[in-house]
């Protein structure tokens, strides 16, 4: 994540995240929301961009500091049966070529080369949520969801057993990563 981060902000600004967190500084930046803003406003750097800076200047998110295998436990730690679902997609995932997976402390993140197009979340207690990135429209299993103005993860399929996570969902997946690159 942290090197999806910096990547992404020198593709769309051409300094590194080193350089904005030195001029940063010597704007007086003294918190998170200050650095966002300045971005945001000033310099038209936002969302993930962002983070890079952030981080070399106020420092790293707690979850940020856990390994891999921490934040997965955690995520299924009250919910074990939920989590041979997560298993079979993360397999998909590795065997994939261009899908990198990231951890994170509520939920797994698939990114293409390019950006996100997945991310599987225990919904509740008997369901895994695949949100997608994906221009396809809904319709069966693919639902469409309502999300706040300007994010692309307006489709979902949710999740109940292992069985699944079959043909029909990998298709889902394999569009929307073909769909990122």
């Amino acid at each position: 994540m942290v090197d999806s981060n910096q990547a992404l902000l020198l593709r769309k600004s051409g300094h590194d995240f080193r350089w904005w967190a030195e001029k940063g500084r010597a704007a007086g930046l003294r918190n998170n929301a200050e650095l966002r803003d300045w971005m945001r406003n000033e310099h038209g750097i936002t969302g993930y961009a962002q983070y890079a800076s952030s981080w070399e200047m106020f420092g790293y998110p707690e979850f940020m500091l856990r390994d891999a295998d921490e934040l997965y436990d955690g995520q299924y730690a009250k919910h074990p049966q939920l989590r041979p679902i997560t298993d079979a997609i993360l397999a998909w995932a590795a065997a994939t070529e261009g899908v990198a997976i990231q951890m994170r402390k509520g939920y797994v993140s698939l990114h293409s080369p390019k950006r996100k197009f997945a991310q599987v979340t225990r919904a509740n207690n008997t369901t895994v949520d695949v949100a997608l990135r994906i221009n396809v429209p809904a319709g069966g299993r693919l639902e469409a969801v309502k999300v706040r103005a300007g994010d692309s993860f307006d489709r979902r399929i949710r999740i109940t057993s292992t069985d699944e996570v079959d043909a029909g969902l990998l298709n889902f997946l394999s569009a929307a990563l073909e769909g990122n690159v």
